[in-house]
């Protein structure tokens, strides 16, 4: 007996189609899709969200050192003009070094970004900015879920789509 579904696709193709709604869910919140392709995405979904609430606290916050450009009160970067080797002078770029604390993922948390990388695509906003799905996961959708156990998704059935007669659902997360 086959461990999932087929969905009528190549391998391929349903790994692709699947990790598409993954991460539409993730992004939007809920999808709407035929029945059989919910199920399959819930479960994918569901182990990747418990897979967050597992690891969304094991980080280690340490001191980086970063060197910026220094910018104006304008929001420009600063320049001064230095003489060269050979006597020629040019504009050089003013940099300042500082400090910041950054969060540095403890190696099984660093794992779980990978597998949720692996079956999440990459995504852009409205305004073409990429959005972190893995963050996502660790700082916004699992807090919610760490006093709940299993069952962070919901299929809620809408009935017959009118072309096929297939059975359409909205896969939300709760």
């Amino acid at each position: 007996m086959a461990k999932n579904r087929k969905l009528g696709m190549t391998t391929d193709h349903r790994l692709a189609v699947l990790k598409n709604q993954v991460t539409s869910l993730f992004v939007s919140g809920k999808i709407e899709t035929t029945e059989s392709r919910a199920k399959e995405t819930k479960a994918i979904a569901d182990s990747l969200i418990a897979l967050a609430i597992k690891e969304k606290d094991n980080y280690e916050m340490v001191d980086v050192k970063v060197v910026k450009a220094k910018l104006d009160s304008k929001g420009n970067k600063e320049v001064e003009k230095v003489k060269s080797k050979n006597g020629k002078e040019y504009l050089k770029v003013v940099k300042e070094e500082t400090t910041e604390k950054r969060q540095k993922d403890m190696p099984s948390r660093l794992n779980a970004r990978r597998k949720i990388m692996r079956k999440t695509n990459k995504v852009k906003d409205a305004n073409g900015k990429n959005i972190d799905i893995p963050a996502k996961l660790f700082n916004e959708i699992a807090p919610k879920y760490t006093d709940r156990v299993g069952g962070y998704t919901r299929i809620l059935k809408l009935g017959q789509r009118r072309g096929d007669a297939s059975e359409t659902v909205i896969l939300e997360l709760i």
